[in-house]
């Protein structure tokens, strides 16, 4: 596990994560904009939306992987 999960951390703009628990679980905190707590398993994914401070926490022996995502711009077309 990299150590600067387990501390508060942001993704960057436009950025979203999705965090998969393969094995165990995973404590999942969202520091702002309100304080909030969740277990992740491999029966429920965390979503991380950009730029909100969050960490990791441990429960226990776990395997898990993050995917970043960015939200492809928007192109116009015309006829």
């Amino acid at each position: 596990m990299p150590r600067g999960l387990l501390h508060r951390h942001t993704t960057k703009s436009g950025v979203w994560a999705r965090i998969e628990v393969l094995e165990g679980e995973l404590l999942f905190r969202v520091l702002e904009p309100m304080l909030s707590e969740e277990r992740i398993s491999p029966a429920r994914a965390g979503v991380v939306p950009p730029e909100v401070p969050h960490e990791v926490g441990l429960v226990g022996p776990v395997r898990f992987y993050v995917e970043f995502l960015r939200v492809a711009p928007v192109s116009s077309t015309s006829d």
